[in-house]
């Protein structure tokens, strides 16, 4: 017997409602993160306007990202206790007084702590780690495709915003492209924040159910009862946070290096700085697709499996741009990379709203993705330094393939502990009772 559908309200959990928020976190998103991506554009141009070596011309990346890790701490705090509304507008406030300083630069250092302090700590940070959170409670069924969407935003900033901001940059100067930008971010969001006010909804048990016994026949049987939230894959839950946030850095290392450095790479190729825009907008924008992608497999799967997927093609990616160092193959590699590599981050929230608990979802969300952030950030300086030392790139990339790899082992080593460290999984039957 077929279960019966679910029906469609207009507020709650799998809701109309519901659903425009997700909407409205995606555009909060895409604007918004606008903040990690505006300094690997301006990279050339505040390095020769500064008169920096290429390692120091990165730390605004680093301390942006740095800054963007512990604010989604902070935020998803906030949020918790205020709601995503409140973290919002703060985000649009801190993004419209950080361009506006970081513009107004005479130093490295000034334009580095804009960055840091207003553009990631109190910015970009409210438009990622809280909107994710707060997506992942008014969802179940559809969790995974919805966390996909709502994260697609930071891929859909990287692939709108570096050919917009390099046109501006060329034609009326980086320090006036980000005065514009910061009134834009305020004027564009404030409207959307405001669009947040109703709170998650509370835990309804009968459409709960109904949903658990939807979604149980596409799933496998382990994903329907998932572990002890006391003791999550057999271990203690803040090993567990450790352990993913640590192959949070480590993918992100890895990630970064090709995000960060390819504008400056094709810089150095001779190809300009506007084809590596280019390429970099093909690499969100293939990122794009690839979350899309991997929250419906992560629907299937689980986030653990679709993690370990993901990184494994971001190794096979970073290999490929050895070789390659012509325009053509830079293109093709950037996609292939864009394409392989997305579905990564939105893994690590769905991995945490699978083995803790609702409850705990703003800050234990922040936290790891707090964690990517800042291996996002480690990169990219990293990258920098490797390339000032070595005179090249190519180290770098392999520097990335071996944190890629920590990476994997990690992924491994949960994965098995899925399958040996925790009790029985709980099987549901159609009728809704639960054995083991």
């Amino acid at each position: 017997m077929k279960p019966a559908p679910i029906p469609i309200r207009s507020h709650g959990v799998e809701s109309s409602q519901a659903w425009i928020r997700l909407v409205v976190s995606l555009a909060l998103m895409t604007i918004g993160n606008v903040g990690m991506y505006a300094s690997a554009v301006v990279l050339p141009a505040v390095q020769a306007d500064f008169a920096v070596a290429r390692g120091d011309a990165s730390l605004p990346y680093t301390l942006t990202l740095i800054g963007f890790g512990i604010g989604g701490i902070v935020m998803g705090r906030l949020a918790d206790r205020y709601g995503v509304m409140v973290v919002a507008l703060i985000g649009a406030a801190g993004l419209g007084l950080g361009f506006t300083a970081a513009g107004s630069a005479s130093s490295l250092w000034q334009f580095s702590l804009a960055h840091g302090l207003l553009i990631g700590l109190m910015g970009t940070s409210a438009t990622f780690a809280p909107l994710v959170a707060d997506t992942s409670q008014w969802f179940d069924r559809r969790r995974g495709i919805a966390l996909a969407i709502c994260m697609s935003g930071n891929y859909l900033a990287g692939a709108v915003w570096p050919p917009i901001l390099q046109h501006f940059i060329q034609t009326t100067g980086w320090r006036t492209t980000y005065v514009g930008l910061g009134v834009a971010c305020v004027v564009t969001m404030v409207p959307l924040a405001l669009l947040l006010r109703r709170r998650p909804p509370a835990p309804d048990p009968i459409h709960a159910s109904a949903s658990a016994n939807t979604a149980a026949p596409l799933r496998s049987a382990r994903f329907v009862g998932r572990s002890d939230p006391a003791r999550p894959l057999g271990m203690h839950p803040g090993m567990l946070q450790f352990l993913l946030c640590v192959a949070g850095v480590a993918c992100c290392v890895a990630m970064a290096m090709p995000q960060v450095h390819i504008i400056a790479y094709c810089t150095d190729l001779g190809f300009g700085a506007a084809r590596g825009a280019e390429m970099l907008s093909l690499m969100m924008g293939a990122g794009i697709i690839s979350r899309l992608a991997s929250g419906w497999i992560a629907d299937h799967i689980g986030g653990l499996h679709t993690l370990l997927l993901g990184s494994i093609l971001q190794g096979v990616a970073l290999l490929m741009f050895l070789p390659s160092s012509g325009m053509v193959p830079l293109y093709v590699v950037s996609g292939l990379f864009g394409l392989f590599q997305g579905g990564i981050v939105p893994s690590y929230a769905l991995i945490v709203r699978e083995y803790f608990t609702p409850m705990q979802a703003g800050a234990r969300v922040g936290t790891v993705l707090m964690a990517t952030l800042l291996g996002m950030a480690l990169g990219g300086w990293m990258s920098g330094a490797i390339f000032d030392w070595t005179g090249s790139y190519r180290a770098a990339f392999i520097n990335g393939i071996a944190w890629n790899g920590l990476n994997l082992a990690i992924v491994g080593f949960l994965i098995y502990r899925a399958r040996t460290g925790q009790p029985p999984a709980r099987h549901v039957s159609p009728q809704g009772a639960v054995a083991t």
